[in-house]
């Protein structure tokens, strides 16, 4: 123990000399008054912020929303504040004395608990929240106690190979630090994007639809491009990378790549876009609930969700029931007895189907049609016009034959079942039951 003391003895005694200097005692005096200073104007200006970034009850709009969003970094001021004076402080006193080590590290801690702050309170995603507490907050830690060029360089030392290729970890730590930004930036500018597309009424859904599958792709690569520049990485090179891609499409891809343009087909065309109910040559059946530029995914009455590649609505035939609310015909068919004045039927059941609600007038009102004359009764159809399909929430043909049935019965009319005769033949003759 005695050994370990005498070889720090001169650090020690260093130490206490420096201590002593005006230097010193100058960079101590600065951060002590940065620390009281910045959290005691941010005390002050804290409340008047708060006032003015505070908007009305229930108010919304561009302008409200800033100032929600500014309202959030209020915990920011005290060490940003701080570290504005120690900055301040290390620049006199290196001008002063022509050392500010303290001064400087002083700084360096307050900017590190800003980002702290700002990780902590202001982050509310869980990705931004991840994203900052375990690579933006690392980062700046090491930052803060000086080590950044030395852990810098330890880190460009260290290379791991990937294949042929190789790269060291401080390449890595640099695409983890903007990789995962410019990408987040994507998403939130894609999702804003689609959103304002969403809400455009005035254009076709088919239209707006290619329009976010468009400003996605532009979004993205966009957000790749910027990253290679960032990285360092030269972008002819992604001319390699193209043909190689061109390549991949033309041996093995081409199913992709039919699907890939038969989307962008369809959205262009309108053919078919999301809400509408579609049958395809397969039998499958559904309502479009989602539109890729690989596939369409269909949602049947029974919620099972069926992904059908987009190839197969251009290339096969494909039976569209709905174009965004537009009217379709069903028909209810029923029977009466053969003793019916089959004369009075159709104007009966014509009124009674047009009193159902959904039932339409335009661009054919309720039409009954005699179809033919069966081995028990008369067979007869009521064909009429609705906004929508036959489906689970919409039962029109059981309430239009519920129509039927009470209208019939108000007036008489029987609804026939079928009779069977049968004979019963023995060597005295036959009786007919």
């Amino acid at each position: 123990m005695e050994r370990y003391l005498q070889q720090i003895e001169p650090a020690l005694a260093a130490a206490r000399d420096w201590i002593v200097t005006p230097a010193a005692w100058g960079q101590i005096v600065a951060l002590a008054l940065a620390v009281l200073l910045g959290w005691g104007a941010a005390a002050l200006v804290r409340p008047v912020l708060l006032r003015l970034l505070s908007p009305a009850a229930g108010a919304s709009g561009t302008l409200s929303l800033l100032r929600r969003q500014l309202r959030r970094l209020l915990p920011l001021l005290g060490p940003l504040f701080a570290a504005a004076l120690a900055a301040f402080g290390e620049e006199a006193l290196r001008a002063l004395f022509g050392t500010a080590g303290i001064a400087a590290f002083g700084k360096r801690v307050f900017l590190f608990l800003a980002v702290r702050a700002f990780v902590r309170d202001v982050l509310r995603e869980p990705f931004l929240r991840a994203y900052g507490r375990f690579v933006v907050l690392p980062i700046v830690a090491v930052y803060a106690v000086g080590l950044m060029p030395t852990v810098a360089a330890a880190l460009s030392t260290m290379r791991m190979p990937l294949g042929n290729l190789s790269f060291d970890l401080l390449w890595a730590m640099k695409f983890a630090l903007f990789g995962g930004l410019i990408f987040w930036a994507g998403r939130w500018s894609n999702e804003r994007s689609t959103a304002y597309l969403a809400g455009q009424e005035e254009l076709r859904p088919a239209t707006r639809q290619l329009a976010i599958k468009t400003a996605e792709v532009a979004i993205f690569g966009l957000a790749f491009l910027v990253l290679m520049n960032v990285m360092g990485v030269n972008l002819t090179s992604l001319a390699v990378i193209g043909g190689a891609i061109g390549v991949g499409i033309g041996l093995g891809l081409q199913q992709i790549a039919s699907n890939f343009i038969s989307g962008i087909i369809l959205l262009i065309e309108g053919q078919a876009t999301v809400g509408d109910y579609v049958e395809l040559d397969g039998g499958e059946a559904g309502t479009i609930v989602k539109m890729t530029l690989r596939s369409i995914i269909l949602e049947t009455f029974d919620g099972k969700w069926i992904v059908v590649p987009n190839e197969h609505f251009i290339t096969t035939r494909v039976v569209n029931y709905s174009d965004q609310g537009s009217a379709n015909r069903l028909e209810a068919a029923f029977s009466v007895s053969y003793d019916t004045d089959i004369n009075r039927v159709p104007a009966i059941i014509e009124a009674a189907v047009a009193k159902h609600p959904k039932v339409l007038g335009h661009p054919e009102a309720p039409d009954c049609e005699l179809r033919g004359f069966g081995d028990s009764g008369i067979d007869f159809a009521v064909e009429f016009w609705v906004s929508g399909l036959d489906d689970g929430p919409n039962k029109y043909v059981s309430d239009v034959l519920f129509l039927v049935w009470n209208a019939l019965k108000e007036a008489g009319i029987e609804i026939p079942y079928p009779h069977r005769v049968v004979e019963l033949r023995g060597p005295e003759g036959g009786v007919r039951l």
